[in-house]
């Protein structure tokens, strides 16, 4: 399937932009979409601001700015965007469905795999050699936004206290709000550390990554800095009302059809109330909310085991799409364990399509409703400090993680037991191949799941 975009008419200005066209691409993103959100937001802009030239520089900044201060995976949220800009509603409910279903259908599939053939010698050795890889994935998503978020000592020091905090067992969403806090204080025109001044050609602040200039070729692209804004970006206090009470309607709907059908007490009850609130609270993207979701799956709901939620991220990451689609593979064994609807398999599907309804839901409602509103604030100064603490926070929040998986990973049989050698080696040799090496993350697992398979031959 060609995903050849439209090329320039002579006039030097982009051929509009069909909807089939944009469906054919979306699709095609969700089933390509691997290595995270910042691989998923690298692809975007080089296929839409570069290859295709459908969006200018800057509105696609812009847009990962708005992404970036809402909670939910910012990636999807780019993609459904990027899909209302350019087709309005149509456009943004396709393109962040396509974005998010691929994944969800594979790990459906993977999950059945795994509770058929997951306690199979063979499937132990394979995700036995998965789980390094695992750990190593989480230090590197820390490291990698340490080096993007730590340029003050107070952001030092904020990470500091988050992870503190997750130790002593504060809530999360405590956590982020006074992280939030601190990060506007700290910054505010008149606060002690507040910055100086930034020249009008700074980079935006809250991309995953240095912004690159601004394009000089912008009148080339087909939605451009200088577009005439269509109706459907223009802010309306009455669209705004009627894209809240939609999507809240919704969700209130479907929750209370699960309340009234099956009680508030049942599992799938409580899994659309909590993926509705991890998906409202959680800043930072999928390894910000993992803590959260991994606390309240194992601990209090007793969906999953600590280990099977490190197999769960592991398969999410050999998936395309979000990563927080591993919330399918928790719905899926959390159904499947209570055989929810009389059947293990049908109890494990419904469960993985409810909570990713739930998990997905607020962030099509932030999008429609919010668009509008964002796309008249283009020229406006993003709200960078409150952003900095929350992704100062977040590393604590990611570094607590990373313990919890290398203590499941290297001590299996508990603190009384000799810790498994072999699997610090191999999560420090995928700490080296991801930090030092820069190998991509499929790269990365594929070699630490050859070595797992390796394992039953030399014990």
């Amino acid at each position: 399937m060609s995903t050849a975009g439209p090329h320039p008419d002579p006039t030097g200005a982009t051929a509009p932009v069909s909807f089939r066209q944009a469906l054919r691409f979306w699709f095609w993103l969700g089933c390509v979409s691997f290595g995270g959100p910042a691989a998923q937001i690298a692809l975007m802009h080089e296929e839409l601001v570069v290859r295709r030239r459908w969006i200018s520089e800057k509105r696609y900044l812009h847009a990962l700015n708005y992404c970036m201060l809402l909670p939910g995976p910012e990636a999807q949220q780019l993609a459904t965007y990027t899909g209302w800009l350019m087709h309005g509603t149509r456009g943004g409910l396709a393109a962040g469905a396509l974005f998010v279903l691929p994944s969800l259908v594979l790990l459906v599939l993977l999950s059945w795999a795994y509770t058929a053939w997951g306690s199979h010698p063979w499937g132990q050795a394979l995700l036995w050699g998965l789980k390094p890889a695992v750990t190593a994935l989480v230090v590197h998503a820390a490291y990698r936004l340490g080096l993007r978020t730590l340029k003050a000592r107070w952001l030092w020091g904020v990470a500091a206290l988050s992870l503190l905090g997750m130790l002593w067992g504060l809530p999360f969403p405590w956590i982020i709000l006074g992280a939030a806090a601190a990060g506007f204080y700290m910054t505010r025109t008149d606060g002690p550390l507040s910055p100086r001044p930034a020249p009008s050609s700074a980079q935006p602040h809250g991309s995953p990554q240095a912004a690159p200039h601004a394009d000089p070729d912008s009148r080339m692209t087909w939605l451009n800095d200088e577009t005439p804004q269509p109706a459907h970006t223009r802010f309306s206090l009455p669209r705004l009302l009627r894209a809240l009470g939609l999507g809240l309607g919704l969700w209130a709907l479907s929750l209370g059809l699960l309340a009234l059908l099956l009680g508030l007490g049942h599992a799938l009850t409580q899994m659309g109330g909590f993926f509705t609130k991890a998906a409202v609270l959680t800043f930072g993207g999928a390894y910000a909310v993992l803590p959260y979701v991994t606390q309240a799956a194992v601990d209090q709901y007793g969906w999953l085991t600590a280990p099977q939620m490190m197999d769960g991220l592991a398969l999410g990451e050999s998936t395309p799409g979000p990563l927080i689609m591993v919330v399918a593979f928790v719905g899926f064994l959390g159904g499947h364990s209570q055989a929810l609807l009389g059947h293990p398999v049908l109890g494990g599907v419904v469960a993985a399509c409810v909570v990713t309804w739930f998990t997905f839901l607020p962030s099509f409602v932030f999008i429609l409703a919010g668009g509008p509103l964002v796309e008249s604030t283009r020229h406006m100064p993003s709200l960078a400090g409150p952003l900095q603490g929350i992704m100062a926070a977040v590393i604590g929040v990611i570094v607590q993680l990373a313990g919890v998986f290398a203590r499941q990973t290297w001590l299996p049989g508990g603190w009384h037991m000799l810790p498994d050698l072999a699997a610090m080696a191999l999560t420090a040799l995928a700490t080296w191949l991801l930090i030092k090496r820069q190998m991509g993350v499929v790269t990365v697992l594929g070699v630490c799941t050859a070595l797992g398979l390796m394992r039953p031959f030399f014990t």
